[in-house]
This record gives C-alpha cells, structure tokens and sequence, in this order.
C-alpha cells in the first residue's frame, strides 16, 4: 500500500518507528481516532505535518485503545512539549450513530470499516486518559468535535443540553475551526518559553477557567450560563444568534459563558486564511497514503477522495442544517492555480490512477474564489449566508478563476477526465447577476460541469420543495431547482448524453410538517425522480436547525415552530419519499384522506384510489397546481 515510500516517510506510530528517525523522544504526540492517512484531508495529518515544517518531531497513535491498561497512551512516553488530541474527520456521534439512534454498521474511517475502534466523544475520554496518566503535560485538543461543542449545546444522543468542551474535557486549551494558524502562534510561543496564560490568548481558542482568575473585557459578548438555559430553552435560542453572528465576523468579539463554578471563553477567530497560507497547509510534504500498518486493509473514507482535489476551504451559503460554516467558517479560503495543479500531478504520478480525478470541488463545489469585492462591508456584515435570501450584491460571484482551472487541470499529462461530485450551489449558476462576466462564466461553468465533469449522475442538494421549510433551511425555492433540472436536459440532449440528475432531501427539518412531505412526493413525482439520496434530519451541535430541533424557537425571530421529535412522527414524514414502494402505499393513502387531502391521493396514486369522491375537489388538477403556495 506504501508504494515506493519508506517507512520513515510517515510519521512515526511506535517506538520502533521514532528509533528507525533515531528519536529517543517525541516534541509531540498526536492521539487521532481516525486511522492515520497521509493525507491533506485528514486533520491528524494536516497537524502532524505542519508542526514537523516547525522542526518539531511529531508521532501519531491512530486509534488508541481506550477499554484495556491503556499502553497505547503510554508507549511513547511523554512528549516534551505537549499531548495533540484530534477526535476525528467527524463528530464520534454521527459517525457511530444514524438519525434513529441505530448503530451504524461501518465506520468509513477504520480500517475494513470496523465500528469498534473508537470511543463515544474521544475528545473526553482520550484527554481525561491522558491528564490521569501525565497530569504535568499540557493537552491541546481540536477537531470538528470539539469544535462544533466549544459552547453551550445540545446533544442529541444524549437528548440534552451539555456545558462546553473545555467544561467536558480536561484539555488545557481548544483550538476550533481550522487549526494552522492557531497552531502556528501556539508553537512559537511554547519555543518561546510562554506559561499556559499567555496560551489562552491566542485567536481561535477556547479553554474553561474560574472567574477569580480571570479577566473581563469591555467589549466582551456574555451568553446567558447554563444553568439560565436549562431553565429557559429560548435563552438558549437567543444565544445562538449571538454565536452564529460573531462566528462569521472579521472583527468578533471575545464569548465568555458561565458553566457551573467556571467560565467557558471562546477568543474570537483568526481572519480567512491567505492563498499563501492555505498552499503551505496543502503543499506540505504528504505521501498521500495510509500508513503502512493497514497493509492489505481498506479504509473507505480514503478510497472516497485519494484521487480528488480540494479547491478550498470554507462556505458562505449559511444551510440552517449544516456545520461548514461553524467549523470552517463563512468566508471562502482558496488556493492558487500552482498548488493544485502540483497536486494533480502529484495524484496523475501515483501508480493506481488510472486517469480520472474522482472530484475537483470543495465544501460547496463552485465557490472557488469567491469573495467581498468590497471587504469593508464585509466587515460590517452580520449574514449567516452570502446567498440567501438572496445574493449579496457585494459577492464577486465570478466562476472564471475556477472555469479557467478546470481546463488547465484537463490539459496536465495523464488526466483523462475530472470530475466533480461535491454539492453544486444551482443558484449561483442560475442568478440573475448584473455583471456580463459573471452571467456568461456561470453558463459556462454550468454546460461544462454537465458535459465534461459528471460521471453519469450529478448530485445537487434542494433538501425540500415547501417555501416555508425552505426559509429555515436557507435554501432557494424549489423553483430554481426545476428550472436545473430543464437545463441539465437540455445540455444532455445537446451533448447526446443519458445522465442522472440526483437530488438530496431531508425530512422530518424544523418547520417541516407531514403534509409538506407529502406535498414534496407529488412535486418530485412530476419531475420523474425516484428518490434514492434522502435522510431524516440529525440534529447535530451548533446549527440553526438543531437550535430550533431543541428549543423549538427560531433564534433569529423567537417564533415558536414546528419540529417532528417522535421516532413515529419522523417515520411518518421520512415514509413519503418512497411512496412509489407498493408496501407504503395503503398506509399513506390513509394519513392523506385523514389530513383530508384528496388531491395528493390522486396526484401520487391516480383517481382509482380515489374512494372518497364527494370529498374531493371538483377540479382536482387546479388545486394540485396551486397547493404549493397555500397558506395553512
């Protein structure tokens, strides 16, 4: 599996390792609860990388075991600057666990998918395992778990409200969101000789201390505590806003939130990242591989994107439900035509590709280089989302830069076709923008995605067709989605091609009611899909939909709305997505007549189902037309 690389190309997992570099000692040792891929897309080593370019020596225990005498914790000793925790590409919970609170049967990040290797919340149990053992020996955590839970959330495994990482977790200091430049300070300040206190006031950290200690700022944001939220669930939906808004500002202020006899602080956020600064991370020198322990083992996370590219980091277009932003952050990080294309030469010179880059894409696949043209309104502006409700006027929403890169990256020797399957954002391509460019570069991008970058399915994301649930989510009307789908046959029969157009749906989101979904069958009925990429709505920490799942209050309007919570009102609503299934068919005739909609019968159905005529509207067609902008 390691190719022509040596075992001393990776980073070492052993003290047979360490000694083969001639180490007695490790400056950093890197606990990770994903197997160790070589990789700029796994977070253990991106970090491991970049603090060896600091000239530090770094090792990786992949997937410790936490049940036994615990000699995985204590192999390697004590470093001698300080223990890294990176839980994993996921947060534990989801990765363990589905919607139902089933356990899912394979874990796409452990070798031959075992579902075993990790802990729930590894961002706890390894740092308390590693404070019991070497209480003297500071312990830095990140990942997207912690990340995603630096404050106050609700835990939907649990089904509580849970303190803040720092509280949870015995770590000495949190680095959320995207770690080099944290990192980066970190470092030099601990070559420098710096005491914990002087840590704890680098951007983008977080940390629990006693509020004797501690020092307030005038300008500081003070949540309401925990205990207050506990009581009051829309104290908890109005901190959110104040979260959120802060989380996607140049210039945030310092949080500070009371969690029993402490407080949790959360130092606000570095600025995006530079091109520079985002190329040295991708730039570093990775194999590209797993390590060489997992020989003749698949690890199905890495299979998914060895042969991809990562255009950028980052995501403006603020979905209710997803937690890009709140990790990665609002504002676009891209990098330079020259790191990705060195990239694609790297990946064309491996020797299992065999032409085909399996995505060219990114947290949203055409927001390469995007961005303020105006940075100062940007700096000013408290949106969640550059898109909705609709497109910021200040946006640079030009897709030249990534339509000009695309062809560059089709001319290297050895690409025989590249492709992408990241989520496509269909509004950008569908704008009316004022700007000529960026009408004809949007076309542009959009015939060439279709034509020359889908490998016979192309995957987009309306998640629902009722406007109402829409505006929570964040999303377009499903209008737009329809005028997609007419523009992707087109180009199809332009080019001779048969390709399918494949939608993402969520059911069961906040706002969303039964009848919504049923309306959703009907409306994807006519389009002639089949619906296969469907989920109900995971609440996950740190979201505008899992603050409303929760509290059931909008944190931007304190309107109070509908969440289905039951496992029986979520199956009811999931159900509708396969309607056309022969088992689910009595069962919603029934719900549908009870909701007294006849129409729907017929509409998904036909009028022999129809049992009930007098019931029925006497111009069934003309009130299926018009149900989509009822009001009820």
């Amino acid at each position: 599996m390691a190719g022509a690389h040596a075992l001393t190309d990776f980073l070492p997992t052993s003290k047979k390792e360490m000694e083969a570099r001639g180490w007695s000692e490790a400056d950093v040792i890197i606990f990770s609860g994903d197997a160790y891929v070589d990789h700029p897309s796994f977070g253990a080593a991106v970090v491991g990388r970049l603090l060896e370019s600091f000239g530090l020596r770094v090792a990786i225990i992949p997937q410790p075991n936490w049940r036994d005498d615990l000699r995985d914790f204590k192999k390697l000793g004590k470093p001698k600057l300080f223990f890294g925790v990176s839980p994993g590409a996921m947060d534990s919970m989801v990765n363990k666990y589905t919607a139902a609170r089933r356990i899912r049967s394979e874990d796409a990040y452990t070798p031959d998918k075992r579902i075993d290797m990790r802990p729930e919340y590894p961002s706890v149990v390894y740092s308390r395992i590693l404070k019991e053992i070497y209480p003297d020996v500071p312990v830095i955590l990140g990942g997207i778990e912690a990340s995603l839970r630096r404050l106050v959330h609700y835990d939907y495994w649990q089904d509580k409200l849970l303190p803040g990482m720092s509280i949870l977790s015995p770590a000495d200091l949190i680095i959320y969101g995207m770690g080099e430049l944290p990192l980066t300070t970190l470092v030099k300040k601990i070559k420098d000789g710096a005491s914990m206190a002087e840590l704890r006031k680098i951007l983008q950290t977080s940390y629990a201390i006693h509020p004797r200690d501690f020092m307030p700022k005038e300008d500081d944001l003070t949540l309401f505590s925990y205990e207050e939220c506990l009581k009051d669930k829309k104290k908890q939906a109005m901190n959110f806003r104040h979260i959120e808004e802060e989380s996607n500002k140049y210039h945030a202020r310092r949080i500070v939130q009371k969690c029993g006899d402490r407080l949790i602080v959360v130092n606000p956020p570095y600025p995006p990242m530079t091109t520079g600064e985002i190329d040295a991370s991708f730039d570093l020198p990775y194999t590209r591989l797993p390590h060489p322990r997992y020989r003749g083992k698949t690890i199905t996370a890495y299979d998914m994107i060895k042969h991809s590219v990562n255009l950028h980091r980052g995501c403006f277009g603020g979905c209710a439900f997803c937690t890009i932003s709140a990790h990665q952050g609002k504002f676009v990080a891209s990098r330079s035509e020259a790191s990705v294309l060195k990239e694609v030469r790297s990946i064309a010179a491996m020797e299992d590709f065999k032409g085909y880059l399996s995505d060219v894409g990114g947290p949203s696949a055409n927001m390469y280089r995007m961005e303020g043209i105006n940075k100062e309104h940007c700096a000013r502006c408290v949106r969640p989302s550059c898109i909705f409700p609709a497109i910021c006027p200040n946006l640079n929403a030009n897709h030249k830069p990534l339509n000009d890169l695309l062809e560059k990256i089709d001319r290297i020797p050895g690409i025989k076709k590249s492709f992408i399957g990241s989520g496509v954002r269909y509004d950008l391509l569908l704008a009316r923008y004022k700007t000529p460019q960026f009408q004809t570069e949007a076309r542009r991008y959009t015939e060439a995605l279709i034509a020359h970058h889908t490998s016979g399915r192309l995957k987009v994301a309306p998640e629902h067709t009722s406007p109402r649930v829409l505006e929570v989510m964040r999303k377009p009307p499903f209008a737009l989605f329809e005028r997609f789908t007419h523009v992707f046959n087109d180009i199809n029969r332009k080019y001779g091609l048969k390709q399918q157009l494949i939608p993402y749906f969520i059911s069961s989101h906040p706002n969303s009611q039964e009848s919504d979904m049923a309306e959703l069958a009907v409306l994807t009925k006519r389009l002639n899909f089949h619906l296969e990429q469907v989920q109900d709505f995971t609440p996950t920490p740190m979201t505008l939909a899992t603050e409303i799942y929760y509290t059931g209050y909008h944190p931007y309007t304190l309107e109070k709305l509908y969440c289905a919570i039951t496992p029986e009102d979520k199956r009811k609503q999931k159900r509708y997505f396969f309607w056309y299934k022969p088992e689910e068919r009595k069962e919603l005739i029934f719900a549908l007549k009870k909701m007294q909609r006849h129409d729907l019968v017929e509409a998904l159905f036909g009028t022999q189902m129809m049992s009930h005529k007098s019931n029925s509207p006497k111009n069934p067609t003309a009130r299926h037309k018009d149900f989509r902008s009822k009001k009820r």
